[in-house]
C-alpha cells in the first residue's frame, strides 16, 4: 500500500533527510521517500496508517514540519509564523543552511552544526516587570513604590542574550580544556629532551596512561559537542567542518587508546625504541582545544555583527508618561494603546509613533534617518519611536504602537535582510556541497601516498599528514563569507536611514547603471502647496475652490491633499461628492452640488472630449514653464479655470543626482506631470533624460524596455502609482515618506525620503560586495594553499610539514578572520 502526502515546512536537503528519517521510523512503514522540490512524501506501508499518526510523529520531533493530504490547510508555516519565545528571541543558522528557517530555542544547526544565532527583536528589548534596587526579591508587573522600603521600582533587566550565554558556556569549557591539555602537551613535548627528566619518575607507558586520563575531560566534556555534530552530519549526509574535525581528532584519539592497549599488533614503524607505540593524545587535545578557541572567538564576534540591531533596540524606552485625565502616570511601554496622550520630557526618548498635539520641540532623528541635525517639530507634526526629544516638553498622541512603529519595522526588516542569501553565496554553496567529500578522499590519498613513498617511519608520516589534511580544511569560512558581510552591512545601512529588504537587493544595487526617478515626493519635497486658483469665465474663484476641494477630499494624492488644505485655510465649506472616480495618472472626476466636476491634466480632458481655449492653454503653459504643476478645472464639461501648485525641489536632489551621474549611473525622470513642468525641473537638475505625462503603465513599460537593452534598473518612487514600476525594476527604492504600498513593493526604503539615500545605498552596496569578495578570496585561497601543504607537498622540496596542531590553529582563525573582515563594514563612511 502506497500513499502520497504533502509536507510543509521543508527548506533544504537537511529538512528532507530529517523528515524522511522520522517518517521511516513510524511503526508499519516499509519505506518513506521525500521529494524536496515537490514538497511531498511517498510512504509505503504494510496496512493503512492514519494520517494523524504521521502528524503526531512530526509534532513529537519538534513540530517544525507538518504532513497533510493535498488541498488541506497547513497549520505550520515557518516563514510566516516564526516562533518567538519571550526573553529568548528567534534563532537561525548564521550560514543560512536552511534558508529562512528559524528555531524557538538555542542549539545547533541541524545541517552544518554551527551554534544558532539569536535574532534580536523588540519583545526581547522590553521588560514588563519591575523590581526594587534595595530589595531584588520584589518583582511587580508595573511601576510603583517598593512595598518594603518605599523606593521607586526600576525596570527588571532583560535576560542576557543567547550569544552571551553561549560565549560564557564555551569560555567555561575552554578553560577546562586548557587545564587538562597543557599537562598533556608538556608530557608529550618532554620526549624531545635528550634526557627526559619525566622518565626518571615513571616509564613512558605510565606517562601514556596519564595522558589518556587527562584527555578524557577534554574529549568527553569540553569538546564532546564536536563529535555529536560530526555524527549528526554523517547520519544526515550533511557533511561539514565538524565531520572533518570529528573524524580527524577522533581517529587520532582512538588510535592512541588502541596503541596503549594492544601495542603488539602495530608494525615497527609505529614503535619507539622501548617497544611502545607513538600516541597522539597531545595532538587530539590541542586540536580540539584550538577549535574550541575558534568557536569561542566566533561567538564573541557574532554578537558584534548584530551590533546595529542591538543599538536600535537600546533606543526603545521601557516606560512612558501617560497623561490620564490631566494627571501624569508612568506606565510600561507595552501598556500604551492607540489614542493615548503621552508627555515627552526634555531629553527623553519618544516611546511610540504619533503626532504632537500640544507644545513644540526639536527632535534628534539621527538614529532613524542618519541625519545629525535636529528637526523642529510643532503641533500635528509626526514623531517616531526611538528618536530623542530636545530641550522642550510636549504632549503627543499615540498612533502606532508595538510592532507597528517605524523602529519596530526597521528592526524587523534588518533581521529579515540579515538572514537572506545573496546570489553570490550560491557559488560558495555549490563548492561547499562537494568540498568535504573531496577533502576526505584527499586525506585517504595522502595516507596512501606517504605510506608508499614516504620516508621512515612511513606510516607515522602518513597518519599525521592525513589528519592534518582533515583538520585544516574548513568549509566554515566559506559558508560565513557572505552572511557575515550582509548582516553587518544591512545593520550599517539601517543606522544611516537606508532599509534593505534582502541581500539580493544589496548585491544588485552594486550593478545598477540606470536610475528611474519619479518627480513628486522623490525629487521634490512632496509637500505641494496651492499657489492660486484662476477662473477664466464668470464662475467665481471661490466657487471653483469649493468644487475642487470637495472633489479631492477622497483622494490620497499629495496634490489633492494640498488643494483640500488650501480650501480649509480659505474657510471653504467642503460638501458631499457623488460618483467620485480617480483616473490613474490623469486626475479625478465627480459630482459636486449636482454639477459634474473634472480636475486633471490635458489627457483627462481629452478623454472626455473637453476642449481647451487658446487663452487658457497659454496661461497654463506659462505657469508650467516655471516648474509649477497645473491642473485644469472643468464644470459640466467646460474648461473654466486652473489651479497652480508649487512643490519645491529638495535641497539634496541636485547633489545626489550629480554624484550618481559621476559614478556612471544614468538618471532618468519619469513623471505624470506635463512636458513643460518636467522640462523646467529637468533643467534645474541638469537631467538629460526625462519623460512627461507618464501613466503607471508607461513607467512600467519604460523599465521593461531598458531591461531588454541589458540595463540594470533601479526605480525610486513614493506613490501608489509607482508600485508596479517598483516591483518590475531590478531594485525598487521607496521613499519612507511615501505610501505603504510603495514601500511594500520596494527592495530598499529610504527612511528620510531623500535621494541622497540612494547615493548611500550605492556606496554601501559596492563596499559590501567588495567585502564579500575579499572573504570568499580568503576562504578559497586558504583552502587552496592549506590542504596541499598539510598533505606534504612542500616536504620533498623544502622539508616542511604542517603539524595537525598548527593546522587546527589555522583552521580556527580562518573563520575568525572572515568575521573580523566583515566587522570592518561597521565603520565605513557612506
Amino acid at each position: 500500500m502506497k500513499h502520497t502526502y504533502h509536507i510543509h515546512g521543508m527548506t533544504c536537503n537537511g529538512c528532507r533527510n530529517h523528515v524522511e528519517e522520522t517518517l521511516s521510523k513510524v511503526k508499519g512503514v516499509l519505506k518513506a521517500t521525500v521529494d524536496l522540490e515537490k514538497a511531498e512524501a511517498t510512504i509505503e506501508m504494510e496496512s493503512h496508517i492514519a494520517l494523524e499518526t504521521f502528524q503526531k510523529a512530526l509534532k513529537n520531533d519538534g513540530g517544525r514540519y507538518s504532513i497533510n493530504n493535498f488541498g488541506e490547510q497547513h497549520p505550520i508555516d515557518r516563514k510566516e509564523e516564526k516562533p518567538i519565545v519571550k526573553g529568548i528571541g528567534t534563532f537561525y543558522c548564521p550560514m543560512h543552511c536552511e534558508g529562512e528557517k528559524t528555531y524557538d530555542k538555542a542549539g545547533d544547526c541541524s545541517v552544518c552544526g554551527m551554534d544558532l544565532v539569536e535574532e534580536r527583536n523588540l519583545s526581547t528589548a522590553l521588560s514588563n516587570q519591575w523590581t526594587c534596587s534595595m530589595h531584588p526579591e520584589v518583582i511587580k508587573d508595573e511601576a510603583g513604590a517598593c512595598p518594603i522600603c518605599g523606593m521607586d521600582l526600576v525596570p527588571l533587566e532583560a535576560d542576557i542574550s543567547a550569544e552571551d550565554k553561549t560565549y560564557k558556556k564555551l569560555l567555561k569549557k575552554f578553560w577546562i580544556a586548557v587545564i587538562f591539555t597543557v599537562p598533556i602537551f608538556l608530557i608529550a613535548m618532554s620526549e624531545m629532551l635528550e634526557n627526559n627528566p619525566l622518565y626518571a619518575v615513571l616509564g613512558q607507558k605510565n606517562w601514556n596512561w596519564i595522558q589518556f586520563s587527562l584527555s578524557i575531560p577534554v574529549v568527553f566534556y569540553a569538546t564532546w559537542m564536536f563529535f555529536k555534530r560530526a555524527w549528526t552530519s554523517i547520519k544526515t549526509m550533511n557533511l561539514n567542518m565538524f565531520t572533518l574535525i570529528g573524524i580527524g581528532s577522533g581517529i587520532a584519539w582512538l588510535f592512541s587508546v588502541f596503541a596503549m592497549l594492544f601495542p603488539e599488533v602495530f608494525p615497527a614503524d609505529f614503535k619507539t625504541a622501548d617497544g611502545n607505540v607513538f600516541v597522539y593524545f597531545e595532538a587530539t587535545t590541542v586540536i580540539l582545544t584550538l577549535v574550541l578557541l575558534g568557536q569561542l572567538l566566533e561567538a564573541r564576534a557574532h554578537s558584534q555583527t548584530s551590533g546595529a540591531i542591538k543599538e536600535l533596540l537600546k533606543l526603545v524606552p521601557s516606560t512612558a508618561t501617560f497623561v490620564n485625565n490631566g494627571v501624569d502616570e508612568v506606565i510600561a511601554i507595552d501598556k500604551i494603546e492607540q489614542g493615548n496622550l503621552l508627555r515627552v520630557k526634555p531629553g527623553e526618548k519618544i516611546p511610540v509613533d504619533g503626532s504632537i498635539v500640544e507644545g513644540y520641540s526639536n527632535i534628534d532623528e539621527s538614529m532613524i534617518t542618519g541625519e545629525p541635525i535636529p528637526v523642529d517639530k510643532n503641533v500635528d507634526d509626526k514623531v517616531s519611536s526611538g528618536t530623542i526629544n530636545g530641550s522642550k516638553s510636549f504632549v503627543m498622541k499615540a498612533e502606532k504602537v508595538g510592532s507597528e512603529t517605524l523602529l519596530s519595522q526597521i528592526i524587523h526588516m534588518v533581521n529579515n535582510a540579515s538572514r537572506s542569501k545573496a546570489p553570490i553565496q550560491k557559488l560558495a554553496d555549490r563548492i561547499s556541497k562537494y568540498f568535504v567529500p573531496i577533502v576526505l578522499i584527499l586525506s585517504v590519498i595522502t595516507f596512501i601516498a606517504w605510506a608508499i613513498f614516504g620516508p621512515e617511519p612511513a606510516y607515522v608520516f602518513a597518519f599525521v599528514n592525513a589528519i592534518a589534511v582533515l583538520i585544516i580544511a574548513c568549509p566554515c569560512a566559506l559558508g560565513l563569507a557572505t552572511p557575515m558581510s550582509v548582516m553587518v552591512g544591512v545593520g550599517r545601512a539601517a543606522q544611516s536611514g537606508v532599509l534593505i529588504k534582502n541581500a539580493e537587493a544589496l548585491e544588485k544595487m552594486n550593478k545598477v547603471d540606470t536610475l528611474i526617478v519619479d518627480k513628486t515626493g522623490t525629487i521634490t519635497e512632496g509637500k505641494p502647496s496651492v499657489e492660486k486658483v484662476i477662473s477664466v469665465n464668470k464662475i467665481e474663484e471661490k466657487n471653483l475652490l469649493k468644487y475642487i476641494s470637495s472633489l479631492n477630499q477622497y483622494s490620497e494624492h499629495p496634490l489633492a491633499k494640498a488643494i483640500v488644505n488650501y480650501g480649509k485655510s480659505k474657510e471653504i465649506s467642503i460638501t458631499k461628492v457623488n460618483d467620485f472616480e480617480a483616473v490613474a495618472g490623469k486626475g479625478v472626476i465627480g459630482t459636486v452640488d449636482s454639477k459634474k466636476i473634472t480636475l486633471g491634466n490635458a489627457k483627462l480632458l481629452e478623454q472626455f472630449s473637453i476642449s481647451i481655449s487658446k487663452d487658457l492653454a497659454n496661461k497654463v503653459v506659462a505657469e508650467q514653464e516655471q516648474g509649477k504643476t497645473v491642473s485644469y478645472i472643468t464644470v459640466e464639461n467646460e474648461a473654466v479655470g486652473y489651479v497652480t501648485i508649487f512643490d519645491a525641489i529638495k535641497k539634496t536632489s541636485q547633489k545626489a543626482i550629480t554624484e550618481l551621474q559621476n559614478n556612471g549611473v544614468e538618471v532618468i525622470m519619469l513623471t505624470g506631470d506635463n512636458k513643460n513642468t518636467a522640462k523646467a525641473v529637468a533643467a534645474q537638475l541638469n537631467l538629460k533624460h526625462y519623460k512627461a505625462e507618464c501613466l503607471p503603465e508607461d513607467k512600467l513599460n519604460e523599465i521593461k524596455t531598458l531591461q531588454e537593452q541589458g540595463k540594470v534598473v533601479a526605480m525610486a518612487g513614493d506613490g501608489i502609482n509607482d508600485a508596479p514600476a517598483l516591483a518590475q525594476s531590478d531594485v525598487g527604492i521607496a521613499m519612507g515618506t511615501g505610501t505603504d504600498v510603495a514601500i511594500e513593493s520596494a527592495s530598499i526604503t529610504l527612511v528620510k525620503g531623500d535621494l541622497q539615500g540612494i547615493v548611500k545605498a550605492k556606496k554601501l552596496s559596492h563596499k559590501v560586495v567588495k567585502n564579500i569578495q575579499q572573504n570568499l578570496f580568503f576562504a578559497f585561497i586558504y583552502n587552496v594553499l592549506g590542504v596541499p601543504i598539510a598533505a606534504g607537498l612542500l616536504y620533498p622540496i623544502f622539508g616542511l610539514l604542517l603539524s595537525p596542531m598548527i593546522a587546527a590553529l589555522a583552521m580556527s582563525f580562518s573563520s575568525v578572520s572572515v568575521i573580523v573582515n566583515a566587522l570592518r563594514l561597521r565603520n565605513i563612511k557612506i
